[in-house]
């Protein structure tokens, strides 16, 4: 059942993406950034734990559960070390998914051959 709510829940996701990109004029940038900041909102209020309980990676894959890792990266680590803790945070809890997302673009980029758009 939770390959299940994965599935769903992330689908969820993905088509209110979808709807704000069709239906508004929103830029995909400026949706991407928003589903961060909601997702940062949500992790430090404490909403988004329970969604991540429920769907698994169907919650964790999409920004909105980057956004999360932020928060949660950024409320140890106050606790922790106090005020610097804000500032250090966030990169400190997202450093292993942000090499990942580098590495694997540079290895994307070295079996892909760019081209001029016509």
């Amino acid at each position: 059942m939770i390959y299940f709510n994965a599935f769903w829940v992330g689908g969820v996701l993905c088509v209110i993406g979808q709807i704000l990109i069709d239906k508004t004029k929103l830029t995909p940038a400026r949706i991407l950034t928003s589903y961060v900041v909601v997702g940062v909102v949500l992790g430090a209020l404490g909403f988004y734990e329970p969604i991540l309980d429920y769907a698994g990676a169907g919650a964790s894959v999409p920004l909105l559960g980057f956004g999360n890792t932020i928060a949660q990266g950024v409320k140890s680590s106050v606790a922790l070390h106090g005020w610097l803790g804000v500032f250090t945070g966030a990169v400190a809890s997202s450093a292993a998914g942000i090499t990942a997302a580098l590495v694997f673009s540079f290895i994307a980029s070295l079996a892909a051959r760019s081209a001029d758009k016509a």
